[in-house]
C-alpha cells in the first residue's frame, strides 16, 4: 500500500518518524493521535486509554507522559505494517 495519498504533510512526517531508526524519541502523542485518526478510528475509554483500529487490527494504549515510548512505539510499527504502510515508502 505504500503510503496513502490522503494523508496531510503533518501525517506523513509523523509516520516517518515512526518508521525511523535510530528510533526518535520524542514522538508526540497528539501527533500520533492525528495519524491514527486518519488511517483508522480511535477511541478514548473512561480510563483514558487509547483504543485504535487499523485495517482488521486493534490495540489499546495507555498514554502516561506527553511522547509516545519505545514499547508503545514498536506496538504501533506492528499495528502500521500490518495494516500495509509500508516504511520503505516512507522518506525519512
Amino acid at each position: 500500500m505504500g503510503v496513502p495519498e490522503h494523508l496531510n504533510s503533518h501525517h506523513r512526517d509523523t509516520l516517518a518518524q515512526v518508521f525511523r531508526h535510530p528510533t526518535s524519541h520524542n514522538i508526540e502523542w497528539h501527533s500520533v493521535l492525528s495519524l491514527l485518526n486518519a488511517v483508522g478510528t480511535v477511541h478514548e475509554t473512561h480510563k483514558g486509554n487509547i483504543v485504535v483500529t487499523v485495517g482488521a487490527d486493534t490495540e489499546t494504549f495507555e498514554p502516561r507522559h506527553k511522547d509516545i515510548d519505545a514499547e508503545q512505539l514498536a506496538t504501533l510499527r506492528r499495528l502500521l505494517r500490518k495494516a500495509g504502510y509500508d516504511p520503505a515508502d516512507v522518506s525519512a
